[in-house]
């Protein structure tokens, strides 16, 4: 299974959202990168992905977006193949 990293911040309704769904779909361990306690996680954030609001997810190598952008990949049935590179 491609690893998951999520840059997120503690009160984050949308992180709590997408973990679960992530969860929901298998994936046993999530690389969480909280911004709020590391104000440079949040530059390299940004820098990474152009975006300023979380969460911010990586599956792999693949920038797959918000929360949003998440649900939409489950949706279209997109999320589970991606889980499943390796």
């Amino acid at each position: 299974m491609n690893a998951v990293r999520m840059y997120t911040t503690q009160v984050c309704p949308y992180c709590i959202q997408a973990k679960a769904l992530l969860k929901q779909r298998g994936v046993a361990a999530i690389d969480e990168v909280r911004i709020d306690l590391d104000p440079q996680q949040r530059e390299q954030m940004i820098a990474l992905t152009g975006r300023r609001t979380v969460p911010q997810i990586f599956i792999g190598e693949t920038h797959v977006g918000g929360c949003d952008d998440l649900m939409a990949l489950d949706r279209r049935g997109g999320l589970a193949p991606l889980l499943q590179q390796a």
